[in-house]
């Protein structure tokens, strides 16, 4: 409850006298007697003076409540303790917060942490070894990780190479991108080896050890 008075007012009040209040639920504008009031401020009683129905009384103590999808505009039951967003924006699916989030990103750089850590201790590894990283000009389409003098490239597949993170549509998109980049390696005698990544959920340095160990294998073979 929003008082909606001054202490002067409450103070000068008795205890039957009705003064204003805001309900926390619907914002309406309700009346309370004072010794109401007091008894909300002690904790002897908080539904008695916080909202101004019983009906909003009710919704209140609900467990989860109707709200719209910012992304595709559904409406979708959300369960009260999840209701922590600080923009405000509610999402029914995660395919819908990624592609919300996706489309209003204005930070970041589309180089993973894993990418990052791989150049860092390939680079280590194989000092002598022309190795380019996100590498567009040879297939005139971008490979993670390429060796021209071993005619050897790598694809780092996350997650959103194999489920609809996206959507179907845009997975059908990133499948078909990566079929095209497999049939262009293949043309210009490159070999295209794909390492799927999906099962790191988060980059910690222990779980990319695994996929330096398969790069690293690979190029001693070719060596």
């Amino acid at each position: 409850m929003k008082p909606l008075y001054t202490k002067n007012e409450f103070d000068s009040a008795k205890s039957n006298d009705k003064l204003p209040c805001q309900c926390l639920k619907c914002g309406k504008t309700f009346y309370k007697e004072k010794r109401v009031i007091s008894r909300t401020f002690t904790n002897y009683d908080r539904n008695s003076g916080n909202f101004c129905s019983r009906s909003c009384v009710m919704l209140a103590k609900e467990r989860s409540h109707i709200v719209p999808c910012i992304n595709c505009g559904n409406e979708f039951r959300l369960r009260n303790s999840n209701a922590k967003s600080k923009s405000g924006n509610y999402f029914c699916s995660q395919s819908c917060a990624a592609t919300y989030n996706n489309k209003h990103k204005t930070t970041g750089n589309r180089r993973s942490k894993l990418e990052k850590y791989l150049e860092t201790e390939l680079n280590k590894l194989y000092p002598d070894l022309e190795i380019l990283f996100n590498n567009k000009s040879t297939i005139n389409s971008e490979l993670d990780i390429y060796i021209p003098i071993l005619n050897l490239a790598f694809e780092l597949n996350g997650i959103f190479h194999y489920e609809p993170i996206y959507g179907q549509d845009k997975l059908n998109q990133i499948q078909n991108n990566d079929q095209r980049k497999f049939q262009a390696c293949l043309e210009k005698g490159i070999e295209l080896c794909i390492i799927d990544t999906s099962q790191q959920k988060y980059f910690k340095e222990k779980s990319s050890q695994i996929y330096l160990k398969i790069i690293n294998d690979i190029i001693n073979k070719h060596q």
